[in-house]
């Protein structure tokens, strides 16, 4: 076996809408099998199924579990074609941070874009010819549940489409709805320099280095931000 076999395996996926973020599913709906064949791989964190974009699978439990830990506070980037035409108050409001279940959300950064360069959606989203939309890019350091769409909808602008486009120093980069990549090893250990894997974290972890495989596999996470 090779010191390349002992490598962390890293896989991004560009989750299609109606795509549910685990392999197997009872119910007969659509999976992240019908994108990614690679055995022993799970999902970090969640998309929700009606989102897309980008999603990092591993089969490094020590990884999946520091990156989708609260305390690794890495901004995730998300494009959102909202509702109506955001005033500067309501964006301010997204950026300070809105109640949601009675507690506030956490400061983030928010901006009206032009539409980004995005594959059409299937099904496309609902179009109301009364009533403009408007994209705007969110960067989030934490994941509640939903937090992406019931933020906008605090503020008034409900979200039509979702997309991830970013997680920490990770980018979709053009990677079409469905399609993978596997990261190179460099690019493992940069995201574990990025999860800000401490020493602690390596010793609580039982880890013999950065980007090597840990001795337990990764579970099937359930935390969700889209």
């Amino acid at each position: 076996m090779g010191a390349e076999d002992n490598v962390s395996r890293v896989i991004l996926v560009n989750k299609p809408y109606d795509v549910l973020c685990q392999f197997t599913d009872g119910e007969g709906r659509r999976t992240l099998a019908e994108c990614c064949a690679t055995p022993g791989v799970y999902p970090v964190g969640r998309l929700d199924r009606d989102s897309e974009g980008l999603l990092i699978l591993t089969d490094d439990g020590a990884l999946q579990h520091r990156l989708a830990h609260p305390s690794n506070e890495k901004e995730k980037g998300y494009w959102a074609q909202v509702e109506g035409v955001p005033s500067e108050d309501a964006l301010a409001a997204l950026r300070t941070g809105v109640l949601l279940d009675g507690q506030r959300t956490a400061p983030s950064r928010c901006e009206r874009i032009e539409p980004p360069d995005l594959w059409p959606r299937d099904p496309p989203i609902r179009v109301r010819q009364s009533i403009p939309d408007t994209w705007i890019a969110l960067w989030l350091t934490e994941g509640k549940n939903r937090q992406v769409r019931r933020m906008t909808a605090a503020v008034g602008h409900p979200t039509l489409r979702l997309v991830r486009f970013a997680i920490g120093p990770l980018r979709l980069d053009g990677l079409a709805p469905g399609a993978t990549r596997a990261l190179q090893p460099a690019e493992v250990e940069a995201l574990w320099a990025a999860a800000k894997a401490g020493p602690q974290t390596k010793k609580h972890e039982k880890r013999s280095g950065s980007g090597r495989k840990p001795s337990h596999p990764p579970r099937d996470t359930t935390r969700r931000t889209g």
